[in-house]
């Protein structure tokens, strides 16, 4: 039976070190910006900051080798690695920015540490403040970090070993996700079959009709933390962003989500990013790019809606008063909803449409969640085992 390795173990100071490149803010210039996701899911690209819109003087530019954390968040696992896809773009100061010693310690190695739970609470019991949101972070903290430490052609073993069960991990990942895009699509289905068996007492009427914009905006104050909402693409639902605090939403304008908003992305709303709010969103914040309708319930449920939405052809209809070409670019019109029209049926059709058949869905997603669960604990099973030297 072979033994364990021995490896030693070393403070991140010894094998990391500062980086930091200071670019003043200027007026005049457009900056890409960059945030960190917690839980180790890496980074992700923010609007950019143009005309001065913002409170900090310096913005850090981000290289491809650099390690990435938050201060703010870095103990609920926001920290990364970047990549050539994100260097030249721009992180706050929030974020401070790193790099390793190669000779010592290889990149990936220390990416897939950063990605353990317990490396977090690691990290977290040298924040300063009190309460989640008011715990932050130094470079000392990372610094002082203790991590194992192979040689580095066994670092380099590790992470390929790694990646090759992510990679399958992955993949079952991805054959769960078209299992739930199936079942959406047949409930689309059934939704156009009832239409088509109400007949006569189907009603057309515009979208400006069957739901109202409403607009609630927030009024940005610096010592407050904002969490924001996303909205993917192909009506795959709402997802929740790292916190950010007031200075670092700068001069962006925010507005208030409620349950029950039906909500259209601006700008990719013709790749069927639509969503509708539940209660776990209720009081985030989103950009102005979302656009947030009540549903006139005289007519239909907000449910009904925003299935109808997620449709092909409603997708196609929302392409069409999007004008400009592909990608940012392409900007919903909202004068131009009148010309959406949506197919109100009955109802009690609405309600058995969207009670009933949800139901079948939801038992479905629960399944799928079980699923979900299962293949989710997998990559953390890897990682403890990688790092006790098992693999």
């Amino acid at each position: 039976m072979n033994e364990r390795p021995q490896w030693p173990r070393v403070r991140l100071r010894e094998v990391l070190r500062l980086d930091r490149v200071r670019v003043p803010v200027d007026a005049v210039t457009s900056y890409p910006m960059v945030g960190v996701l917690s839980f180790g899911r890496g980074l992700f690209e923010r609007e950019s900051i143009e005309n001065g819109k913002t409170s900090y003087r310096v913005f850090y530019r981000l290289k491809a080798e650099h390690v990435v954390m938050s201060q703010l968040f870095g103990w609920e696992g926001a920290l990364a690695l970047s990549s050539a896809a994100f260097a030249g773009k721009y992180l706050s100061p929030q974020f401070p920015t790193f790099l390793c010693d190669g000779a010592k310690l290889d990149r990936g190695f220390l990416g897939w540490l950063m990605r353990r739970p317990v490396f977090w609470k690691d990290l977290g019991s040298r924040a300063s403040g009190m309460g989640d949101r008011r715990r932050t972070l130094n470079p000392e903290a990372l610094f002082a970090c203790e991590i194992p430490l192979p040689p580095v052609l066994e670092q380099r073993r590790i992470v390929a070993r790694i990646e090759a069960l992510a990679a399958e991990i992955a993949h079952a990942r991805q054959l769960r996700n078209q299992a739930a895009e199936e079942a959406e699509a047949l409930f689309a289905s059934k939704l156009r079959h009832t239409i088509q068996r109400c007949g006569s007492s189907v009603r057309m009427v515009p979208l400006d009709e069957v739901a109202t914009l409403v607009r609630r905006p927030v009024k940005v104050e610096l010592e407050k933390n904002y969490r924001e909402i996303g909205v993917f693409c192909f009506g795959r639902g709402i997802f929740h962003k790292t916190p950010r605090s007031g200075a670092e939403v700068g001069g962006k304008e925010l507005i208030q989500i409620h349950a029950g908003d039906v909500i259209l992305q601006v700008t990719f709303s013709w790749e069927g990013a639509v969503a509708l709010a539940e209660n776990r969103d209720h009081g985030l914040c989103g950009s102005v790019r979302y656009l947030t309708f009540r549903a006139n319930e005289n007519l239909c449920s907000p449910r009904y809606l925003h299935t109808y939405l997620r449709t092909p052809e409603a997708i196609r209809e929302l392409a069409r008063i999007s004008p400009g070409s592909a990608g940012r670019n392409r900007v919903l019109s909202v004068k131009r909803l009148n010309e959406v029209m949506i197919p109100i049926v009955p109802l009690p059709e609405q309600a058995w449409l969207t009670d009933a058949l949800q139901a079948e869905l939801d038992a479905l997603k629960r399944l799928q969640a079980e699923t979900a669960a299962e293949i989710d604990a997998l990559l953390p099973a890897v990682l403890d085992r990688a790092f006790k030297g098992e693999l």
